[in-house]
C-alpha cells in the first residue's frame, strides 16, 4: 500500500472507527491517550462501547467495502438552491432558528445563545489536506460571516466532525466554550490549548449561560487513526432552555430505537430533533454506526418531537449512496408514513429553518 492509499484508509478508519489488529492493537489496548477513569457500564478501562451494542467492524470489511463497488458518483462540484446565509447577531427570548452550514455543522440561535455543532470548515473530512473526502459545496455561512458564537458542541471525534484546523479558527475569533464527551478534549487540548472546553460523561450536564447541555448515549464508536478506535466517548446533546429542549444527534445506528426512547424518558417533549439522514450505505457495513432515512423519521417519531431537521448529507461523499438520495428516500418515507413533510426537512446547505410560533 502506497503513502496516498495509506493515508485514505487511514481517513476512512477515522471516520468509521476501523482498529488496527495484532500487535499494534495490542499495544493500543495498554494505553489510552484521551482519558484515564473508572470502569463504567461504557467503558473498559481502555475503550468505550455500547452496551448491549454491535461491535466495529474490522479492516477486512473496510476493504471488502472499498472493493465491492457500488459507489454512487456524486458531482464534483455542487451549489445550494439557497443562497449563502448571513445570520443575525442574536436570537431572542424563545424563538429558535437553525442555519445549515453543512454535513453536520448547524447555527443553533435560541435564548440569545450561538451555539455550533461539529463545526467544519475545511475542504477535507481528513487527516491531511490532500487526500480523503473532499467538500464539494461552500459553507452554507461564511466562517467571517458568524455571529459570535457562544457554545460549540463536539459530538465525537471523526474527522468528519471534529476538525482541529476550525477549531484552533473559533478559539481565535470567537472563543467559544466547547462542550463534548469524555476524551475529545485532550485532543483538542494538544492542538489548540487555550481552548476553553468542558467534557462530560453519558447522564452528566454542562450549563452555560441561559442554557443547560446534557450529553447522552447514542450507538457509535470514534477514531482519528487505526489505533485509538473507541478511546474517546461519542455523545447526543440534549439543548435544555426556558424555550423548550432540542435533541442533536451528530451520528449514530438506530440501535433498535433505544437513543430516541432512552432520551424521551429522560427528558419528556422536545421541540426539534436534528438528526443524521446520510452516510448510511452500504448497509451490511454502516447499518450499525450510520442509520438510513426511514430509520431516522423512526427516531423522530419514537423521540415525540415536534420537528426534526436532517443533516449529514451532501458536502462529502463518505459513502455508497447518491448525494441527494438522503433527501429523496426521506421525503419518499415521509409520504408513506403519512407524515407531513413541513415536520421533517433535510436541509440543504445555506438553508434557514425557523420554529413556527408557539412550538
Amino acid at each position: 500500500m502506497n503513502r496516498r492509499s495509506f493515508l485514505k484508509f487511514s481517513a476512512l478508519a477515522g471516520i468509521f472507527g476501523i482498529g488496527a489488529s495484532g500487535t499494534a492493537m495490542a499495544i493500543a489496548r495498554a494505553n489510552n491517550p484521551y482519558y484515564s477513569g473508572p470502569v463504567s457500564d461504557h467503558f473498559d478501562g481502555t475503550r468505550f462501547f455500547n452496551p448491549d451494542g454491535a461491535a466495529p467492524k474490522g479492516f477486512a470489511d473496510l476493504l471488502r467495502w472499498q472493493f465491492g463497488g457500488g459507489r454512487e458518483p456524486w458531482p464534483a462540484s455542487a451549489t445550494s438552491p439557497f443562497a449563502p446565509a448571513k445570520p443575525d447577531a442574536r436570537v431572542e427570548g424563545n424563538a429558535l432558528r437553525v442555519t445549515m452550514v453543512g454535513h453536520a455543522t448547524m447555527l443553533i440561535q435560541t435564548a440569545g445563545l450561538n451555539i455550533l455543532t461539529d463545526p467544519v470548515w475545511s475542504d477535507r473530512a481528513s487527516p491531511v489536506g490532500f487526500a480523503g473526502p473532499k467538500r464539494i459545496i461552500d459553507p452554507g455561512v461564511a466562517f467571517e460571516d458568524l455571529p459570535k458564537i457562544d457554545v460549540v458542541l463536539l459530538s465525537h471525534n471523526h474527522y468528519d466532525h471534529l476538525d482541529l484546523v476550525t477549531l484552533a479558527r473559533l478559539r481565535q475569533a470567537h472563543d467559544p466554550l466547547v462542550i463534548t464527551p469524555l476524551g475529545n478534549d485532550a485532543i483538542v487540548k494538544g492542538h489548540a490549548p487555550t481552548m476553553r472546553i468542558e467534557s462530560a460523561d453519558w447522564g452528566q450536564a454542562i450549563r452555560s449561560g441561559p442554557a443547560t447541555f446534557h450529553l447522552e448515549p447514542c450507538h457509535h464508536w470514534s477514531a482519528r487513526g487505526m489505533n485509538d478506535r473507541s478511546m474517546a466517548l461519542w455523545a447526543a446533546f440534549v439543548i435544555e432552555t426556558g424555550g423548550g429542549k432540542i435533541l442533536h444527534i451528530g451520528d449514530t445506528g438506530f440501535d433498535n430505537g433505544r437513543p430516541y426512547k432512552n432520551a424521551r424518558e429522560r427528558h419528556g417533549r422536545f421541540r426539534a430533533a436534528i438528526l443524521p439522514v446520510g452516510a448510511y450505505e452500504p448497509r451490511w457495513f454502516m447499518k450499525d454506526q450510520h442509520q438510513n432515512p426511514q430509520e431516522a423519521i423512526e427516531g423522530f417519531l419514537l423521540s415525540g418531537a415536534d420537528y426534526a431537521l436532517g443533516h449529514h448529507w451532501g458536502t462529502f461523499q463518505l459513502t455508497n449512496e447518491g448525494r441527494d438520495a438522503p433527501k429523496e428516500v426521506l421525503e419518499a418515507a415521509l409520504a408513506e408514513k403519512g407524515v407531513a413533510p413541513e415536520r421533517f426537512r433535510p436541509l440543504h446547505v445555506g438553508e434557514v429553518w425557523e420554529a413556527p410560533a408557539g412550538v
